[in-house]
């Protein structure tokens, strides 16, 4: 999230996120000395607030793309394709407080190898409407984009857009000439919510009331959110990159799936790219290009 304080900020930048979270930590604090269920409603709302909405210029090749837009459940959303209609289309998913638009590079490469692309700004994200978002309106949002524009068959995901692409998966028909990219997901739900609480100095009892909302929007508790839950019922082939030293999606979630030894996935572990260099690399680009490509 970006009220994160992240390192190398200027100083002053810096004093004023300090201020910031001081600011929430004292109103939560508050708040839960008067009721911790309104504490946890308040928690999860921000919880589910992209802080940061990525609107830059669009790159070049996107200014080229055919534009896409439609109503889902009360958002406008922003989409773009090429190369169509083709029999191979390919789904590009982003993560939180991202949007599509950093996957430029990918683009061009995919065309030539006779994909059809389409990519789209999630709700509350880049160019498409909304102020909030979670996991299921996001994999409610790639079942849309499914149905309207698919079938599709390839994908590639990002932190939340993985974790919203296996739960999707679940819903879909798949087979064994799907393929599926999984870039740093965000594996287990209750891995972002022990950093987030942590983050912001909530107690148990807050986090229990947390959980419960919850399981009441759901019927699934925190725990059910986890892509080693779905990992057997992707029917696949899976590439799933991931980075040593990813603070936000670590390696510790990903090895009960690596423990597993499915068939159908292959694991790349790099080192020093963290959470968002991660695509951006040559070696991961060219690792992805070659899974796709290859039939």
């Amino acid at each position: 999230m970006s009220f994160l304080i992240h390192k190398l900020l200027p100083s002053t930048y810096f004093m004023r996120q300090q201020l910031a979270l001081g600011y929430i930590r004292t109103k939560f604090r508050v708040l839960s000395a008067l009721s911790k269920q309104k504490a946890a409603e308040k928690a999860f709302q921000l919880f589910c607030t992209p802080q940061y909405r990525n609107k830059k210029k669009l790159p070049p090749v996107f200014e080229k793309a055919e534009k896409l837009n439609f109503n889902f459940e009360g958002y406008n959303i922003q989409g773009y394709r090429w190369n169509y209609p083709s029999d191979k289309k390919l789904l590009i998913l982003h993560g939180f407080e991202s949007s599509v638009i950093n996957f430029d590079r990918y683009i061009k490469p995919l065309t030539k190898a006779g994909f059809e692309v389409l990519a789209f700004d999630a709700p509350a994200h880049g160019r498409s409407s909304g102020k909030q978002i979670n996991v299921l309106v996001y994999k409610n949002f790639v079942l849309h984009i499914h149905t309207m524009y698919g079938p599709i068959t390839n994908f590639i995901a990002h932190s939340f857009g993985g974790l919203a692409l296996s739960l999707a998966l679940e819903e879909m028909e798949q087979d064994k000439n799907n393929k599926i990219v999984f870039i740093a997901p965000a594996a287990e739900t209750t891995t972002a919510i022990d950093s987030f609480f942590n983050f912001l100095r909530l107690d148990k009892e807050v986090r229990k009331e947390f959980n419960s909302i919850i399981t009441k929007k759901s019927g699934h508790s925190p725990e059910w959110f986890s892509i080693s839950r779905i990992a057997k019922n992707i029917n696949g082939q899976v590439l799933w990159l991931q980075d040593k030293d990813d603070q936000m999606t670590p390696l510790s979630d990903v090895e009960p799936v690596i423990e597993k030894k499915y068939s159908n996935f292959e694991f790349i572990i790099s080192e020093g790219l963290g959470h968002r260099r991660i695509y951006r690399d040559n070696n991961s680009f060219k690792a992805i290009m070659n899974f796709l490509s290859n039939s």
